[in-house]
């Protein structure tokens, strides 16, 4: 009687299971790969826009990796055409996994040559920009967390000086940071290796806490300028590494390593997104280490209201405001993967392409969709802070945090 009674459980909840599933699948068929606004936001539109050009650009661009190298590549032609308007008052900053799947193997290793062909198509492009650019590391640029990940991550940091020396690969060395870049007055980008809290093996020694007090210093000390500050990994998510997984993915689990594993494994698979959700793989943002490193981040950028934060790391667009700040993810440089629309978010949206930064004067800033094809309407846009005032000059240059005094 016992097993019966067990069975009929397992099957109602077989059942109970397959209408979720169902019902998940086709609220998700109504919105996949479609812009989602939230209400607030609707009448993006038909906001007025600033009549001048903008004194300076930033184009934030992530997980470029998987680029195409035979001159098609949407998203780099993209690229090219923003930086010829935006000449040398433009910074590109690329925003991690600029080479998968694991960054730069060693010479004459397995690899090496496709690893090296699309990072030359994306070093050849960037090289004939006028303005900044920017790097930073990924997770896939550390070979993709492994023990031997800071070996690679050196290696890409070494390539790029020789192939791109005017571009800044930042931190330095694989460092935590923060590092601070003045790339206009009153516009100051600080950059912080997210990477380092969450990679296995070796690493540049540093005090888990101090780039906290440091970045909390670099902020308080920049109140009057426009701050954004990048790292690979983001704050708030709507996909993957947030937590989030399609329908598909309870029924056909594997397709989260290989899209074509289609082996149907049902409730079992719904294991593993609850796993991902809760306890998380390495790069998750339920891991414990992720968990903490974004936790202590949260409540230093919290602080300073207006600061706007870059990352990339989910392959797909979306936009955060949170407790006054501006939480960007930019991955889609070269892939797409789902996203789960509403929730927190303002904007998501599920296709290749970056987002750019346009700044007018002090204190206001445009957020803008770029997306390929080339040409087509822009799917969204907003003024992220108005005009507060007219900022002091700042002084010029890179400056590590390390140089201010400690709070």
């Amino acid at each position: 009687m016992t097993i019966d009674y067990f069975f009929y459980a397992l099957l109602a909840l077989a059942g109970l299971l397959a209408l979720w599933l169902a019902r998940r699948y086709m609220q998700e068929r109504n919105y996949r790969r479609r812009p989602y606004v939230a209400p607030a936001a609707h009448n993006w539109a038909s906001r007025p826009q600033p009549s001048r050009p903008p004194y300076h650009r930033v184009a934030l661009l992530g997980d470029v990796g998987a680029l195409a190298t035979d001159g098609s590549d949407p998203v780099l032609q993209l690229l090219e055409q923003w930086q010829q308007e935006a000449g040398p008052n433009g910074t590109v900053v690329l925003l991690g996994d600029n080479i998968y799947p694991v960054g730069l193997p060693a010479p004459f290793a397995s690899g090496r040559a496709a690893a090296e062909a699309r990072f030359n198509a994306l070093l050849a492009a960037l090289g004939r920009f006028e303005g900044r650019v920017v790097l930073l590391s990924g997770n896939h640029d550390w070979n993709k967390g492994r023990s031997d990940g800071w070996e690679y991550l050196r290696r890409q940091e070494a390539y790029v000086r020789e192939h791109l020396p005017t571009a800044h690969y930042l931190p330095v060395d694989g460092a935590p940071g923060p590092v601070s870049l003045q790339l206009a007055e009153g516009l100051l980008l600080i950059v912080l290796n997210t990477q380092w809290w969450v990679q296995n093996g070796p690493r540049p020694a540093a005090d888990a806490w101090r780039p906290f007090r440091q970045l909390r210093a670099l902020l308080q000390a920049n109140q009057h300028q426009q701050v954004v500050v990048a790292g690979h990994h983001p704050l708030y998510s709507n996909a993957l590494h947030g937590g989030k997984f399609t329908a598909k993915q309870h029924v056909f689990p594997l397709t989260t390593v290989n899209k074509r594993a289609y082996v149907p494994l049902p409730l079992i698979g719904s294991l593993l997104p609850l796993y991902r959700k809760t306890v998380g793989a390495a790069e998750d943002m339920a891991h414990p280490r992720y968990r903490r490193m974004r936790r202590r981040l949260l409540r230093v950028l919290h602080e300073f209201p207006g600061v706007i934060y870059a990352a990339g790391h989910d392959h797909n667009l979306q936009y955060f405001q949170r407790s006054g700040g501006h939480y960007l993810v930019s991955g889609a440089g070269s892939k797409t993967a789902f996203v789960q629309a509403g929730g927190e978010a303002t904007f998501v949206h599920e296709h290749q392409g970056f987002f750019g930064l346009d700044f007018y004067g002090p204190r206001e800033t445009w957020l803008r969709t770029y997306e390929p094809p080339t040409g087509t309407p822009e799917v969204f846009r907003l003024q992220l802070s108005p005009g507060l005032g007219t900022p002091p000059e700042p002084a010029a240059g890179t400056t590590d945090a390390a140089e201010l005094p400690q709070p």
